[in-house]
C-alpha cells in the first residue's frame, strides 16, 4: 500500500514534467521571436546566437511605429479582423440554430452535403471565387475579403452540434405561451450559446487576423494590405535585418495571443462541450 502511495506522487511528477517540457519546446520559438526583436541589428546573426540580447533595445519597434505602411496594414488587419468576426459569428450562429432546431425540407441532406464539403481543400475553390468577385467588381476591396468568409462549415458544425444540447422542451415550452422564433433565439438560445460563440468569435479572429493567401490575391493596393502580407513586404525589404522582421512577427502575433489568453476558458469549454455530440 505505502509503496502504491509513493508511486502515484512519482508517476504525476513525471507526466507534468513531461508536460512541462513540451510545453517549453513548444513556447520557445515565441521566446526566440521576442529576443532577436530586442536585439541590436545583426546580432542574431553571429555564431553562436546569443539565447537573449546583451542590452535590450526597443529600436525596431519604434522603426515599425515610424513606418506609415506598417501601422497602416495594423489598422487594416484590425478592422477586417473584427469586422470578420462580427459577421461571421452571426452567420454561423443562425445558420447552426437553424439546422439544430428547426424542421425544414432538406435539413439532414443540406447538412451531410456541408460535411461532405468539408473535404475539399479551401485552396481548390480560390480561383473560382476570385473570378465570381471579379464579375461582381469586389477585388481591391475589403467586400471582396469579408464576403467569402461570412459563414463557414466548420462555425456552422459546431453551433449545430453545440445547440442540439438545448432543451426542445424549452423551446416548445416558449412557443405554447405565445413566443416567437426571434425572441426564443435571442432570449432563450442565445444566452445558453455563450461558450460557443466565445470559441466561435476567437476562431473568426484568429483566421482573418492570420490569413495571408486571400488577402494577397484580392487586394492589390499596397495600402489596403493586412499585416501579414504587409509583413512579407517587410521581409523583401529588409532580408538582412532579421531582428526588424521578428519585431513586425511579435506585433503580428501579439493581439491574437492576448485574445487567446482571455478567452480561453470560454474557448475551451465551447470546444469540448457539445462539438461532437449527437
Amino acid at each position: 500500500m505505502n509503496a502504491a502511495i509513493v508511486r502515484r506522487p512519482l508517476a504525476t511528477l513525471a507526466v507534468n514534467a513531461a508536460l512541462a517540457l513540451m510545453a517549453l519546446v513548444a513556447i520557445a520559438p515565441l521566446l526566440w521571436m521576442v529576443a532577436v526583436s530586442l536585439m541590436a541589428t545583426g546580432a542574431s546573426s553571429t555564431l553562436p546566437p546569443p539565447l537573449w540580447p546583451e542590452a535590450p533595445t526597443l529600436e525596431h519597434y519604434r522603426q515599425l511605429l515610424a513606418d506609415g505602411h506598417m501601422a497602416r496594414a495594423f489598422v487594416n488587419s484590425l478592422g477586417l479582423s473584427v469586422a470578420s468576426t462580427v459577421l461571421s459569428t452571426v452567420f454561423n450562429t443562425l445558420a447552426g440554430y437553424a439546422f439544430a432546431k428547426l424542421h425544414f425540407a432538406g435539413r439532414d441532406r443540406a447538412f451531410a452535403l456541408l460535411i461532405a464539403a468539408l473535404v475539399i481543400p479551401g485552396q481548390v475553390a480560390m480561383l473560382p471565387l476570385f473570378l465570381m468577385l471579379k464579375g461582381m467588381g469586389l477585388v481591391n476591396t475589403y467586400a471582396g475579403v469579408l464576403i467569402p468568409g461570412l459563414a463557414g462549415i466548420f462555425g456552422i458544425f459546431l453551433v449545430r452540434q453545440y445547440a442540439r444540447n438545448v432543451p426542445d422542451a424549452l423551446i416548445e415550452a416558449a412557443r405554447m405561451d405565445g413566443a416567437g422564433e426571434w425572441t426564443i433565439f435571442l432570449y432563450i438560445v442565445l444566452p445558453l450559446l455563450k461558450p460557443v460563440l466565445v470559441t466561435l468569435a476567437v476562431f473568426g479572429f484568429l483566421g482573418s487576423w492570420n490569413d495571408f493567401m486571400w488577402p494577397l490575391i484580392v487586394l492589390t493596393d499596397g495600402d489596403l494590405h493586412t499585416m501579414p502580407v504587409a509583413l512579407a513586404s517587410l521581409a523583401r525589404e529588409h532580408v538582412q535585418d532579421s531582428e526588424l522582421m521578428m519585431a513586425g512577427a511579435v506585433v503580428t502575433v501579439l493581439p491574437v495571443l492576448l485574445l487567446f489568453i482571455a478567452l480561453q476558458r470560454y474557448y475551451l469549454q465551447g470546444l469540448t462541450m457539445g462539438s461532437v455530440k449527437e
